[in-house]
């Protein structure tokens, strides 16, 4: 897909824009929002800025996306592409926004690396962010016609039905639909983003995943207090948890989201830690709903048994089908809940239990959770295809992961 006059310029300068990709995407950042502060209202996600994750994303996206133009030429890199699309296209991104970012981008390549840009480094960056760019809004106006929406009207109001306390630090909020309009079916295994206002007027938005499968009426969703040590505490989720109510409206997207479960006959193992349980709640109801006869396994880690969400649902949702079973692994365990052959105390090791033949597995949890259990299915005899994986913000496009 690289032209043959911008191959050698990329390979020859990767590594020293691999070395400075952070501080470009600092720069760049910096600059962009100087210039237009409005992109923070409603489209970024300012606690990813105020950490870093957002620049550590953009920097892992672009570099490896660079290497896998030289180092597979012949192949489209739908892995790396998929998860950005269906995230611009939670957010109403448009088209016309990759214009504004190629241009403070460029600007920050220059300003790091100074006189090493020259016009043959700038046209070989440039093309590698317009193929990146071009790839992703076509796949985002493919997901925009698929639901008939566009970035102006994928949003809607929802009217905050029931809260529910399932832990200390996690809430559900299930909201039913004010109007009559037709609602996008969402998909086991998808989010929605909701927008808010903060308290200093910006709008926010944040992703949840859907943990009920749809109604027609309602959707579901749970959030987890985020408590910062090194940063501020979740802006998002301590709003949602203090000051919204019953009969409070929010605005959310249509779901969306590219881990979404097969329906296949093939056994499933489903393996998550902490909050990272929420679309395998989701994915359990879904399969409930529509009858599956599927064997299913969740293997879920965690603190304790206290901080275990959605635990109630998840359990009913197993019981209710033919062959699902629950494993875990507590940091602090106790004397109650499951039996002890189906506890086990520190780390998930999925070498614990027999894992069934030529199973599907899909992993939500934390990046180090993530690279465990994969790593450790892999070691096992799973094929890599057979695996699916979710993280919780930006993974840092690791090239384990691809």
């Amino acid at each position: 897909m690289l032209s043959d006059t911008s191959v050698p310029v990329i390979r020859a300068t990767l590594p020293v824009v691999g070395e400075h990709i952070e501080e470009i995407a600092k720069r760049f950042y910096q600059h962009m929002f100087k210039a237009r502060p409005d992109l923070l209202d409603g489209l970024f996600n300012r606690g990813n800025q105020a950490d870093g994750r957002q620049q550590q994303a953009l920097a892992g996206s672009i570099a490896a996306f660079a290497g896998m133009l030289l180092d597979k030429p012949d192949e489209v890199p739908d892995h790396l592409l998929s998860r950005v699309s269906h995230k611009h296209v939670s957010l109403g991104l448009s088209p016309d926004q990759y214009q504004i970012v190629h241009d403070h981008l460029m600007w920050a390549i220059v300003d790091v690396l100074g006189d090493a840009v020259t016009p043959e480094v700038a046209a070989a960056w440039d093309e590698v962010y317009w193929l990146m760019a071009n790839l992703l809004i076509n796949k985002e106006r493919g997901l925009y016609n698929a639901v008939h929406l566009a970035p102006d009207t994928i949003w809607r109001t929802w009217r905050v039905a029931r809260r529910i306390q399932e832990t200390a630090d996690v809430v559900s909020f299930v909201v039913e639909r004010t109007d009559e309009r037709d609602v996008k079916p969402s998909l086991p295994g998808q989010y929605v983003t909701i927008k808010m206002t903060m308290p200093d007027g910006v709008q926010q938005p944040r992703q949840y995943s859907l943990t009920r499968a749809d109604d027609g009426q309602h959707r579901q969703f749970a959030v987890k207090r985020v408590h910062g040590l090194a940063t501020p505490d979740g802006e998002m989720s301590s709003l949602l948890h203090s000051a919204v109510q019953l009969g409070d409206e929010v605005v959310l997207s249509a779901p969306f989201g590219d881990v979404v479960m097969e329906y296949t006959d093939r056994p499933l193992v489903l393996a998550s830690a902490g909050i990272g349980i929420t679309p395998m709640a989701g994915m359990l109801s879904h399969l409930v709903k529509s009858g599956s006869q599927r064997r299913v396994m969740l293997l879920h880690a965690d603190d304790g048994e206290e901080s275990f969400p959605l635990r109630a649902q998840v359990r009913e949702d197993l019981a209710a089908l033919s062959d699902g079973t629950l494993t875990t692994w507590y940091l602090n365990p106790d004397e109650a809940g499951e039996a002890p052959e189906s506890r086990f105390s520190g780390f998930m090791n999925v070498s614990d239990v027999e894992l069934p033949e030529d199973a599907e597995y899909y992993l939500c949890g934390p990046l180090p959770f993530l690279k465990s259990v994969r790593s450790a299915l892999i070691s096992g005899g799973v094929p890599a295809k057979d695996i699916q994986y979710e993280v919780f913000g930006p993974d840092l496009w690791l090239a384990d992961f691809q």
